[in-house]
């Protein structure tokens, strides 16, 4: 943690919806004019596209069946907890980007699923801001978590982030169903062990709870939506956290714990922009207060 050079955090699963949460904090970015350093965690990944394919196909001629995106040995946790490190000490740290597809790729000559040279993030931002898989982690090599001043958790009730995770896969990326089953299968060793557990490190879980039946996620026509969905949003530390202020702002929410406040889900922009438009406005003007002594 930083109290010159901030970090914050958005980690979640693959189809979990931290896209969605990383616009909201950007829309804060820019109404707020906060000079962000956005990185994505993809872009943390060991092996690009066509390299994953091989150490996948290596692994299993070994007999391990769930080498995944979601696991240390694919990723380069070492390289973020020194982002993270490095960020909190001086604003400085080594940064690429993942290209996912033609569009991010043509711009850099590159192809899609590769990653482009590491650089310095540029000079002069208020804060970091990652957004990605592994944001909170602990192992017995890194721990990445201690090194962010804000982590928020993004986690849907697991047959909802399947369907978002199919419906995803199968539209933007051309993928069958049974090749996003086989994947989701895949990952499960990793899933249990490296993403369930950072969301006892996190100072914010946000859990979309769908209102609708998603018993088979696997033959969902639709993505249940924010309307037909609940928000549960618990707080690892409650203490300063305004319940009554959200209460009366946000219309037809309630309290189910003392740390927990559940609002609906069409609301979940909303409550977002309530809670953390304060923290990270006290976080930037804190930091430049420090930077300034």
């Amino acid at each position: 943690m930083s109290a010159k050079h901030p970090v914050i955090a958005i980690t979640g699963s693959s189809g979990a919806g931290t896209s969605t949460v990383t616009r909201t904090f950007q829309q804060i970015f820019r109404r707020e004019h906060i000079n962000a350093a956005i990185v994505e965690g993809d872009s943390f990944h060991k092996y690009d596209r066509k390299s994953m394919k091989v150490a996948m196909a290596d692994a299993a001629k070994d007999g391990n069946n769930h080498f995944s995106h979601f696991g240390p040995e694919s990723n380069l946790f070492e390289e973020l907890e020194a982002l993270f490190r490095e960020y909190g000490a001086s604003g400085s740290g080594k940064v690429r980007k993942y290209l996912h597809n033609d569009e991010e790729a043509v711009p850099y000559k590159q192809e899609p699923g590769t990653f482009t040279p590491w650089e310095d993030i540029e000079p002069g931002t208020d804060l970091l801001f990652y957004e990605g898989l592994h944001g909170a982690v602990k192992t017995d090599k890194v721990d990445i978590a201690r090194h962010a001043d804000l982590k928020i958790g993004v986690v849907p009730i697991i047959n909802l982030e399947w369907i978002q995770k199919l419906h995803r896969d199968k539209t933007q990326r051309g993928y069958t169903t049974e090749a996003v089953t086989e994947t989701i299968l895949r990952r499960m060793p990793d899933y249990v062990n490296f993403i369930c557990s950072q969301f006892t490190h996190t100072h914010i879980n946000f859990q979309r709870v769908p209102m609708v039946d998603t018993s088979n996620p696997f033959i969902a026509r639709s993505i249940p939506a924010l309307d037909e969905s609940m928000v549960v949003i618990r707080f690892s530390h409650p203490r300063g956290i305004d319940f009554p202020y959200l209460l009366s702002m946000i219309h037809d929410s309630f309290m189910s714990r003392p740390n927990t406040i559940v609002v609906p889900g069409g609301k979940m922009d909303l409550a977002m922009q309530l809670i953390f438009t304060p923290m990270i406005l006290r976080l930037v003007e804190n930091a430049r207060k420090h930077r300034a002594a």
